[in-house]
């Protein structure tokens, strides 16, 4: 390890994409693990990171005490829940540290309590931290705004695996913003969500979204553009969640020499267009 190497905590270390983030920290280069923290209460409190993400001791024990992890760090890692991620905002701001938010089901008052944190703390947050999907939202917007959506019509569809909680997916929803974008609207008040008994046609203009679970899906996502006569669908298939662990190593090494703010995916992968 060299000693300049970037010190990363990782939030949510017993869950999988917590073993997943250790184990990609202790193989890459020019970052360490500084420390892993799981839920208070958590069975995992107090053993070796390394051994509960398959790797062997690395020296590192789970602690429930996201207050010190913080300390001397300066990134950390989340994929956590909603509240717990607001938590360790409040916190990144008070360290003056990096804050990676791969967190999805994040409500408007959220979203606005990670802005506040973003004039102290530096904060990348996406629905999704992979390079494919960020660049297939960027089509989206592109196809979006060149189709005329009185003749075309969008439709999200996703799948993943049975124990997902929220729905749409944080990256159905990044697709969707994408497509509003590129129509000029607001996706919160055209898009939707539930269809069931007798829904009468479709709206013209709306952007609508299907939620799949199963099995032990990662994520595929498809946006289906659909006119009278054509059908055209972008897709995008996560065969391992590592992709999203590293994506969100990107992001911390990116945001290393960034000024406080809220920052998203297309702005490390240099796809941004604002």
């Amino acid at each position: 390890m060299s000693d300049d190497a970037m010190k990363l905590v990782v939030v949510g270390a017993a869950g999988r994409m917590g073993q997943a983030l250790i184990r990609l920290i202790h193989a890459t280069d020019g970052v360490t693990l500084h420390a892993a923290v799981a839920r208070l209460g958590s069975a995992f409190i107090g053993k070796d990171a390394g051994e509960i993400a398959g790797l062997g001791p690395i020296g590192v024990p789970v602690t429930d005490d996201p207050l010190s992890a913080f300390l001397h760090a300066e990134g950390v890692i989340d994929f956590t829940t909603p509240a717990t991620s607001v938590t360790f905002a409040g916190l990144a701001a008070q360290a003056r540290i990096i804050h990676i938010i791969g967190t999805t089901g994040c409500s408007d008052e959220d979203e606005a309590k990670f802005k506040a944190a973003a004039r102290h703390a530096r904060i990348v947050k996406s629905g999704n931290m992979g390079l494919g999907i960020n660049l297939l939202s960027v089509l989206v917007e592109q196809a979006a705004r060149a189709l005329p959506s009185n003749d075309w019509d969008i439709e999200v569809l996703e799948m993943h695996h049975r124990h997902k909680v929220d729905a749409p997916s944080g990256t159905a929803l990044l697709l969707g913003q994408a497509a509003a974008k590129g129509r000029g609207i607001d996706l919160s008040d055209n898009s939707t969500r539930v269809r069931d008994g007798h829904t009468g046609p479709r709206p013209t203009g709306a952007i609508g979204f299907a939620t799949l679970r199963g099995g032990g899906v990662v994520g595929d996502h498809s946006v289906i553009f659909a006119s009278e006569s054509e059908r055209l669908t972008l897709s995008h298939n996560a065969g391992d969640r590592s992709l999203f662990a590293r994506g969100a190593l990107q992001a911390a090494l990116w945001a290393r020499d960034k000024k406080p703010g809220l920052y998203s995916m297309l702005d490390v992968l240099g796809l941004a267009t604002h």
